[in-house]
């Protein structure tokens, strides 16, 4: 399969998420791994369970140091871990303003609740006494905001007549268990997914003038100018030829540029078969760490080769 999704996992108690996400992760279709546990607690119990299933853990209070001091040292372990996503499971602290905003869109959340219903804490009480019939949990991308982004997945539970707080949450916790490893696989994974990958690529091709979508032998392709005389300048390679890799299909100035792109990084780029004769260069897409910038800076140039004369111009402002 794909290279997996390197995980880290912030937790300030027991872990009981964590220890989900870690034998959630020893199935072999799992698209990500933990690869830290860390914590702002170091007795934490969960840190020994995850030190006794090898994964690296790392602990340090936060007492003593302010908000942003203390969240560059545990990012520090996390970047060193080579991380991915970060995933709080029971971690206690809000986080920085400047690391959310470093990992946004990388870092999930577990929460014991239907949001954007009690957000923050004491959620079990607080739905009782509302009269609610259904509780529940869900997971939702991290924010600068307290329990204000967006929502990944939720799970109802429901609440029994003379329910309390400590009975329902239990309850709860089984479906967060189930929930949170569901739904990182599937946030993780949708960036090997060939269908997301070939949307991701067609959104940022087709903001560029006068592209159009077009099929070719099979391949999803975009090319530049008119339906009749319009010029490919990407295309999607998926598996084709026998290839392992989903990859971005961009033009070169030649064979000198291929050849150094694919000496510098050959893990990101490869002569395409077939393709590669012609000048175009294959730039991996099927990875959890995919430049998104990167590609469209890619697609930009490729597109600046091909466009008609009258586009040349357009080039500067792209």
């Amino acid at each position: 399969m794909a290279d997996r999704a390197r995980v880290a996992v912030l937790i300030s108690g027991r872990g009981s998420n964590m220890a989900a996400l870690i034998y959630a992760a020893r199935r072999e279709d799992c698209p990500f791994e933990i690869v830290l546990v860390a914590s702002n607690n170091p007795e934490a119990r969960g840190l020994e369970l995850a030190a006794a299933e090898g994964i690296p853990t790392f602990a340090l209070s936060h007492k003593g140091l302010d908000r942003a001091e203390f969240d560059a040292k545990i990012e520090a372990e996390i970047e060193s871990a080579r991380a991915d996503y970060i995933a709080l499971a029971g971690y206690m602290r809000l986080l920085s303003p400047e690391l959310v905003a470093r990992w946004r869109g990388k870092i999930l959340n577990i929460h014991p609740s239907l949001l954007p219903k009690y957000k923050g804490l004491d959620t079990h009480r607080r739905a009782i006494e509302a009269g609610d019939t259904v509780s529940g949990c869900s997971v939702h991308l991290v924010t600068e905001d307290l329990d204000e982004g967006d929502v990944l997945g939720r799970t109802e539970v429901a609440i029994l007549t003379g329910d309390t707080p400590e009975r329902l949450a239990s309850r709860v916790l089984i479906a967060e268990h189930q929930l949170y490893a569901s739904v990182l696989a599937e946030y993780v994974g949708r960036k090997t997914d060939p269908d997301w990958i070939v949307a991701k690529v067609g959104e940022l091709a087709l903001a560029l003038p006068e592209s159009h979508a077009r099929t070719s032998h099979g391949a999803p392709g975009w090319r530049v100018g008119t339906e009749k005389s319009g010029k490919f300048f990407a295309y999607v390679s998926i598996h084709h030829h026998g290839e392992e890799a989903i990859a971005l299909l961009v033009k070169t100035s030649g064979p000198d540029e291929m050849a150094a792109l694919i000496e510098a990084d050959p893990d990101l780029y490869y002569k395409p078969a077939y393709y590669g004769a012609a000048g175009w260069i294959a730039l991996r897409l099927d990875r959890p760490d995919t430049d998104w910038e990167h590609v469209a800076g890619w697609l930009r140039k490729s597109w600046s080769m091909v466009a008609p004369k009258k586009l040349q111009a357009m080039a500067e402002f792209l």
